[in-house]
């Protein structure tokens, strides 16, 4: 006997399926908007975001028993609109009866403590948002972000769920087919896995980007004896290198030590070749150093000015070619510049003036 004295009667899967198809048409027609599960196949979800969220529910006992109560539904496409929200699921799922089931699933937000060490764990090791959606990233990544209780997927005391269905089970079939379908919605937009557990997927990668440079910038701060002075290579090359931020009193210092260079130089040459042949070579000299001045520019500000004069925008491969510049030293100088408001991003990996 069933729960109301009788036993309901079989419906085959086909029947099932073609009530699902003529419901979705009708829907269709009254809201173009709304987004069906359509499977292709038997498998319910095929990318690594998909599978760990199917996965991440069938593991807990709670729900072992329970969710398998929606395959079935879904598989002949009872899952006739399912919308991703911040933190909030909305479905309507075909049923026995002719009007589909209003399902409401409440997901809390990633915990700041867990959502911090996350970030953590990922320095260094994403590269691009890509990488990321595409479940590309070091396998210890993935048992970090798929931890029971400590990852990035939620536990059943997370999950809050009701149906509009009179089914009086804790989960019932409805509410099990609508959390497959978020896994196989996944499958086609694994960003809105980070929506719905309200936080940004670009802090992963920002925040390896930025432990990146600041590394190199940390590394690049200690000096060893055969690294020359920024001031040493002006005189040397006779070049403007970049001015990193410092006082007045710095500035005065340098100029005045490379005036004291300059006089020493000037002694030593007049002894030597008589004070006709020094003003004829300090005039030779400073006409070439002017020249090399106007032609010569530091990497950063090569880097900055051939951004500024694309219209179109640039991406780093481009700048790598007319440049010679590897594509770290290239980064670094756009991470820099767009701090400092010179350039933006136009598109995802292109820059233009900002």
């Amino acid at each position: 006997m069933g729960y109301w004295g009788y036993y309901p009667p079989y419906v085959t899967v086909a029947k099932k399926k073609a009530k699902a198809a003529k419901k979705l048409k009708q829907l269709k027609k009254k809201n173009p908007d709304i987004k069906p599960i359509l499977l292709e196949g038997s498998r319910i979800a095929k990318t690594w975001w998909g599978k760990s969220w199917n996965s991440n529910l069938e593991e807990y006992a709670d729900y072992r028993n329970r969710i398998g109560r929606g395959r079935s539904y879904i598989r002949h496409g009872a899952v006739l609109d399912l919308q991703i929200n911040s933190g909030k699921v909305e479905s309507l799922v075909q049923g026995t009866r002719s009007k589909p089931y209003s399902v409401s699933v409440k997901i809390k937000a990633v915990n700041k403590k867990t959502w911090k060490e996350i970030k953590s764990a990922c320095e260094g090791r994403l590269d691009s948002l890509q990488e990321l959606l595409a479940g590309k990233f070091p396998k210890a990544l993935g048992e970090i972000f798929t931890t029971q209780g400590k990852g990035l997927f939620p536990s059943p005391k997370e999950i809050d769920f009701s149906c509009s269905c009179p089914d009086w089970a804790y989960m019932c079939k409805h509410v099990a087919a609508t959390l497959y379908g978020i896994g196989a919605r996944l499958d086609e937009e694994p960003g809105l896995f980070f929506k719905l557990r309200k936080v940004k997927m670009e802090d992963l990668v920002t925040q390896a980007v930025e432990d990146k440079t600041r590394k190199l910038l940390k590394k690049a701060k200690k000096k060893t004896a055969r690294v020359i002075a920024d001031s040493d290579l002006a005189d040397v090359f006779g070049i403007d290198m970049e001015e990193a931020v410092g006082s007045s009193k710095k500035k005065a210092k340098a100029l005045k030590a490379r005036s004291k260079r300059g006089k020493t130089l000037i002694s030593v040459s007049k002894k030597a070749k008589g004070k006709a042949a020094i003003k004829k070579a300090g005039k030779k000299t400073a006409s070439k150093k002017a020249t090399l001045m106007k032609k010569t520019k530091p990497p950063y500000d090569t880097v900055v000015g051939i951004v500024r004069r694309s219209r179109k925008g640039v991406n780093v491969a481009s700048i790598r070619e007319k440049t010679g510049f590897d594509d770290k030293q290239i980064r670094t100088y756009i991470y820099k510049a767009k701090r400092q408001g010179k350039i933006k991003n136009k598109s995802r990996g292109v820059y233009v003036s900002s």
